[in-house]
């Protein structure tokens, strides 16, 4: 398989491309290089469950750091005073630092369900709950920088799964262990698609639940493709005049 550099190049890469894409279709500057940086840690989120530590150890102590920056914005908005702000950051560092970490080497297998297309989109479901933005196109982009570097990974994996011996392609024991939808284990299958149907309903109904908490922006935020389709063509045709 792909060693951690290769997987955290072609992450970076992939997220510099996708954050000059997005700054060349109008997205604010600063937006492009978050999600750039957010592509490009995603190629480490897969292998939280190796066993080497590396990943674990940097991807946590990343999101550690840079996850409760994302949610000032919006724990303002809830109206925390600037010590309660304080207060609910640091619970946060301290759960994913030690809680989430310590989760994931007790009770993960390397190349289980965390490598699958399933926990690329939980991931990326829960970048979308943790941006805090009144224009859900930019929650989408970001959403979509970690969805990108996550799948890069797993893609990567696969294709050092196969290789080209005596003129023919042999497949490793390891092909088809990254890129799937469900493992052989069922207890882990089912925990994960119910991970998945809990935050896609919390993302759902995100501006609803923060309306009740004096978000008053909600009537303003799509919650079908059609309504994300029509907002992001009445903004580009905004960008573009």
């Amino acid at each position: 398989m792909a060693d951690f550099r290769t997987h955290i190049t072609v992450s970076t890469i992939a997220g510099t491309l996708f954050g000059l894409g997005g700054y060349q279709s109008g997205m604010p500057w600063e937006s492009c290089v978050i999600a750039g940086g957010l592509c490009s840690v995603s190629g480490m989120l897969p292998d939280l469950d190796s066993d080497s530590g590396i990943p674990l150890r940097e991807a946590v102590a990343f999101s550690a750091a840079f996850v409760p920056m994302l949610m000032v914005d919006r724990l303002r908005r809830v109206g925390l005073s600037h010590e309660m702000m304080l207060v609910v950051t640091g619970c946060i560092y301290f759960f994913l630092r030690f809680g989430i970490a310590e989760f994931f080497r007790r009770y993960t297998v390397h190349r289980g369900m965390w490598h699958s297309i399933p926990a690329a989109l939980i991931a990326a479901i829960f970048a979308f709950l943790v941006s805090s933005s009144e224009n859900v196109n930019l929650r989408l982009f970001k959403t979509a920088a970690v969805f990108i570097g996550f799948m890069s990974h797993i893609l990567l994996d696969e294709l050092w799964s196969v290789e080209y011996r005596r003129g023919r392609y042999t497949f490793k024991h390891s092909f088809g262990s990254a890129l799937k939808w469900w493992g052989p284990i069922r207890i882990a299958n089912v925990m994960t698609y119910a991970l998945l149907l809990i935050l896609g309903f919390v993302a759902y109904h995100d501006e609803g639940l923060m309306e009740r908490f004096g978000y008053s922006h909600a009537h303003d935020l799509p919650h079908t493709a059609l309504d994300w389709l029509k907002q992001v063509r009445d903004n580009s045709q905004h960008w573009i005049r």
